[in-house]
């Protein structure tokens, strides 16, 4: 299966970043690509560097405006297409959400993100109510996608509780980066950390990763911090941790990647983890911790 993966910056302008997808949308099609991640909160800049109540106006219905008119594009180019939007659930009910739009532009699914940060220039507790859908693929046209947001991608319980459900590939739309006053050091740290615990996920459970991170300065609005210089690097690994195709951190770059689903069942015959997991011993896992 080809597959496109579209980083790029964004700015203040939400019909400009919305135009701007929608070229690079277009370009990825015309490559024969049947599947297109966007981005964590594609139609705008990452607002949660600060708490503004005023913010919550930017949030849309799902179904809404986005599926509506992604999902026209989706049937036009007979592609299946990965949003991630701000929704708008009920009133003062919001979540961070990731819809697949099928070929014929209706909606296959949604997730809503499960693991919520409160760090600073990462304020999403403020914005964002904790999913409820549980860890669960969404099927289409084209096979199980494993959906989920940012955040959850350091968490090794989601990515194996979405595969144990049968998901074939796992996505994770992101938005992440930098703190300017970081030393460069530390800087390659965070973005090492970040690469390597993903590529982790497609070791362990056998299957193919799909991280599609924005790139990009955007300037903290409040002046507390020196906002956030997105890392991009956005990347595709195989089920053995093998990096298909990566993106760098600086350019809006689309990545057009063959993927082989197939070798998740060599893999997983070679190296048996699902086989050998001892989950008589695992109870303590849906613990806090353990003394």
């Amino acid at each position: 299966m080809k597959i496109g993966l579209i980083q790029q910056s964004n700015t203040v302008h939400p019909a400009d970043n919305v135009d701007k997808l929608e070229q690079n949308i277009r370009s990825c099609a015309t490559q024969g690509v049947e599947l297109i991640v966007l981005q964590e909160l594609h139609n705008g800049l990452y607002f949660c560097q600060t708490e503004d109540p005023a913010v919550f106006e930017q949030a849309e219905t799902i179904p809404g405006p986005s599926t509506e008119s992604f999902g026209k594009l989706a049937k036009e180019l007979e592609i299946v297409l990965v949003l991630s939007l701000f929704e708008k659930r009920a009133p003062g009910l919001y979540h961070n959400t990731a819809v697949v739009i099928e070929k014929d532009g209706t909606i296959a699914g949604k997730y809503r993100k499960m693991h919520i940060p409160d760090d600073p220039a990462y304020y999403e507790k403020f914005y964002f109510t904790p999913g409820d859908l549980g860890f669960e693929p969404i099927q289409t046209s084209i096979g199980k996608l494993g959906v989920l947001v940012c955040w959850d991608q350091w968490y090794p319980e989601a990515a194996r509780l979405m595969t144990m459900a049968g998901a074939e590939i796992l996505i994770y739309p992101t938005a992440i980066g930098w703190e300017n006053t970081d030393s460069q050091e530390e800087k390659q740290r965070q973005v090492d950390a970040w690469i390597t615990v993903q590529r982790g996920h497609a070791i362990a459970n056998g299957l193919h990763v799909i991280s599609c991170n924005r790139t990009g300065f955007e300037p903290d609005p409040s002046g507390v911090t020196n906002g956030i210089q997105f890392w991009g690097n956005s990347f595709v690994a195989g089920p053995q941790g093998e990096m298909l195709a990566q993106a760098s951190n600086d350019n809006n770059e689309n990545l057009v990647v063959d993927i082989d689903l197939s070798r998740t069942e060599t893999v997983r015959r070679m190296w048996p983890f699902f086989r050998d997991r001892r989950v008589d011993a695992f109870g303590d896992l849906t613990k806090r911790w353990r003394k």
